[in-house]
């Protein structure tokens, strides 16, 4: 009987995944905004939604979140229904009906499985439909169990532990935010506005005023300082995805919420850093940032296009002093010279992209220089496609 269950399961699940929306254009108009542009070359790249991040299987994690995210954005900017419904599609084929999440394992206790979270918030709000609140609620409930630091800081993931990467702080604080502000829970806010503080204090370096990679309390992994359990260097895309969580979870902050201002001065340290070690050149950001133009390294685009969102963001929020504009347009029109490319069917790749680093795990990864700058490099990923639509965004807000 079980057996049987599962056969039937297995071929509705591709039944499913065969009547689901499918995006069918061929073209992309070169006459379109570039948040647009990229949005439709991605929906022509990958029909169906599940198969952003390169994916051949279902699979619920942070990149889908992010790309589908942004597209809701040009959804939101724009109004062409079309977003809105490919962000469905994949709403639909991994939501059950009691809000369980195909793939998602609570007990991992991963902060990268709360970011795609985020997008369920809108999804609720346009069809009222009860599957996704129940979704939103179960992602909420992880941070119940989220191990935690000696101050409070939550561990990146069950596996990783005593360790904050900046990387989780842009997985689960923005969803956390959100989640206190749309649910009336204020209390929430000094735990989120923690999350920011306790890991700025400890990945912060004096020495060139970035933040490291990451920081383990128990000084125990072979890549941390065994004084102040410091990764070795400022990864770039680590840095971007802190940048980002800044200026996406002050959007749902109070203002006069206490510790508010803690936020507000680190982002702008991060901003005059952005602008610190921006290449004057071409105006984009390495790969290893502290070891900014040596041998071997790159200009990269997924930390490129985060700093780029960030500023423009930022300074559309009033966070930042509005010189940093200059810093923001210098950037974009880097990133559209070194790493933007068209076809001839219109679709729109970007370039240079780190494809995933990290630090310990198995195999090891040590985070030293050669590391970082070894790591494969690939067009489309979504951790540079999602900020560019981001970035692309918020300068279409400028000019209009």
């Amino acid at each position: 009987m079980t057996m049987i269950k599962t056969i039937f399961k297995a071929i509705f699940a591709v039944a499913f995944l065969c009547t689901s929306h499918v995006f069918a254009q061929e073209k992309v108009l070169d006459t379109l905004p570039w948040s647009v542009r990229m949005a439709e070359s991605e929906m022509i790249r990958c029909p169906q939604a599940w198969q952003l991040d390169f994916q051949p299987k279902l699979k619920w994690d942070y990149c889908h979140g992010l790309e589908l995210g942004a597209i809701l954005d040009v959804y939101d900017s724009y109004g062409d229904k079309k977003f809105f419904d490919y962000a469905l599609s994949y709403a639909d084929t991994m939501t059950h009906e009691d809000g369980s999440i195909e793939t998602y394992k609570p007990t991992e206790l991963s902060l990268d499985r709360i970011n795609t979270g985020k997008f369920y918030f809108r999804i609720y709000e346009q069809t009222k439909n009860e599957k996704y609140k129940k979704a939103l609620d179960l992602l909420r409930t992880q941070f119940n169990s989220q191990p935690r630091t000696e101050e409070g800081g939550f561990w990146h993931k069950k596996v990783y532990p005593h360790q904050m990467w900046l990387d989780g702080i842009y997985m689960g604080s923005p969803f956390y935010a959100e989640y206190a502000f749309r649910n009336n829970r204020p209390q929430d806010y000094a735990d989120v506005i923690k999350q920011f503080v306790v890991i700025a204090r400890h990945t912060y370096d004096p020495v060139t005023g970035l933040y490291r990679h990451a920081w383990d309390e128990s000084r125990e992994q072979k890549w941390a300082d065994k004084k102040t359990g410091q990764s070795a260097h400022c990864w770039g895309r680590a840095m971007g995805w802190y940048a980002m969580a800044l200026v996406d979870a002050l959007e749902f902050i109070p203002k006069h919420e206490a510790g508010r201002d803690s936020m507000l001065n680190i982002l702008n340290n991060v901003a005059s850093q952005i602008r610190n070690y921006q290449d004057k050149k071409s105006g984009l950001w390495y790969q290893v940032i502290d070891r900014s133009g040596d041998k071997g390294n790159y200009l990269e685009s997924s930390c490129s296009t985060m700093f780029v969102y960030t500023l423009f963001k930022a300074i559309r929020m009033g966070y930042i002093d509005k010189s940093f504009l200059q810093v923001a347009e210098k950037g974009y029109k880097g990133i559209l010279r070194n790493f933007i490319e068209v076809d001839k069917q219109g679709l729109v790749s970007i370039t240079r992209a780190c494809a995933v680093a990290g630090l310990g795990g198995n195999p090891y990864r040590s985070g030293d220089y050669d590391y970082y700058i070894n790591e494969k490099i690939r067009a489309n990923d979504p951790k540079a496609v999602g900020p560019f639509i981001l970035a692309s965004l918020e300068l279409e807000k400028l000019h209009k």
